[in-house]
C-alpha cells in the first residue's frame, strides 16, 4: 500500500484533522487563534457538517484547541508541563527547602489540598508492607496551572510513622514531604515509579475538566529510605494534554 493511497483510505474527518493540525503546527493559527468554524469547515472540503465536527473533536481530545459553545474551537495557549522525571526527586531539591513543583514549572500552581486518615485500601496496605487495613495518612491534591487542572495526587504514608508530624497537616512547610520524613530520620533514599495510560473515568474526567476520550498518565511512585522501607506511595493522575515527561541520565 502506498503511502498516498493510505491516506485517502483514512476517514475524512481523520485527514480534514490532519490539515488542520498541520496548520497549527506550522503556526497558520497562533495561541489563541480561533479556527474556521463547522460550517467554513464543511463547506471547504465538501463535506456534511458532522464530518467537520468529529475533525474539531479530534483536535480537542488531542489537547490541540478548545471549544466553549457559541464560540467555536480556539487553538490552545497553554504551554505544556515539562516534567523533569529524575532531577525533581533529587535531595538537593526538597533538601533545600523547594517544593518538587517548582523543579518543573516556574509558573505559580494553585493547590486543594485535603488530609485523612483512612485505612488503606488493600493494594497501598501491600506496598508499604501493612497489614491489611492499616492505617495510612493520606495526602489528597489537585494541582491547578493558568486555571487549568492538571494533575490529581494522593500520597499515601504509615499513620504511626508521620503521627503528630507536619505532614499529617495541609501545609507540610518548606521542602514539602520529604524533608519532613528527613527530620523523624525516613529521608527518601530511593524511589520507583511505574507508568501507564489509559483513558479517565467519568470522574477523574470531571476533575481534569477534560475530555473522557483523551488518556490519562498514571505514575505511581514509592519512596523508600535508607533501610529499604517504603515510605510512602504517591498515585498521580495527570492529563497527558498538559505534560511532557523528559528524563535525562548518565549512560
Amino acid at each position: 500500500m502506498t503511502k498516498e493511497k493510505g491516506a485517502r483510505e483514512r476517514p475524512k474527518y481523520q485527514r480534514i484533522a490532519d490539515d488542520l493540525k498541520a496548520a497549527i503546527e506550522a503556526g497558520e493559527y497562533g495561541p489563541g487563534d480561533r479556527l474556521p468554524g463547522e460550517s467554513a469547515i464543511a463547506a471547504q472540503y465538501e463535506v456534511a457538517a458532522l464530518t467537520a465536527r468529529q475533525a474539531l473533536k479530534i483536535l480537542r481530545t488531542e489537547g490541540l484547541v478548545e471549544t466553549k459553545k457559541g464560540a467555536g474551537a480556539r487553538v490552545v495557549s497553554f504551554r505544556a508541563i515539562r516534567r523533569h522525571g529524575i532531577q525533581r526527586l533529587s535531595r538537593d531539591q526538597w533538601g533545600a527547602g523547594k517544593s518538587i513543583w517548582a523543579a518543573d514549572e516556574e509558573r505559580p500552581v494553585t493547590i486543594d489540598v485535603r488530609v485523612d486518615n483512612i485505612a488503606a485500601p488493600a493494594h497501598i496496605a501491600r506496598m508499604l508492607d501493612l497489614e491489611d487495613g492499616g492505617a495510612v495518612c493520606a495526602r489528597s491534591r489537585r494541582f491547578v496551572l493558568d486555571e487549568r487542572p492538571v494533575m490529581l495526587a494522593t500520597s499515601y504514608l504509615p499513620h504511626e510513622l508521620v503521627e503528630g508530624t507536619a505532614i499529617t497537616r495541609v501545609d507540610t512547610g518548606e521542602g514539602g514531604t520529604y524533608a519532613r520524613l528527613a527530620e523523624i530520620g525516613h529521608a527518601p533514599a530511593h524511589f520507583r515509579e511505574e507508568i501507564r495510560c489509559r483513558l479517565p473515568t467519568a470522574e477523574e474526567a470531571e476533575h481534569l475538566a477534560m475530555p473522557l476520550e483523551r488518556p490519562i498518565i498514571k505514575l505511581c511512585r514509592t519512596a523508600f529510605d535508607a533501610a529499604g522501607s517504603s515510605v510512602e506511595v504517591n498515585e498521580m493522575t495527570l492529563d497527558s494534554a498538559s505534560y511532557v515527561l523528559e528524563y535525562v541520565f548518565d549512560a
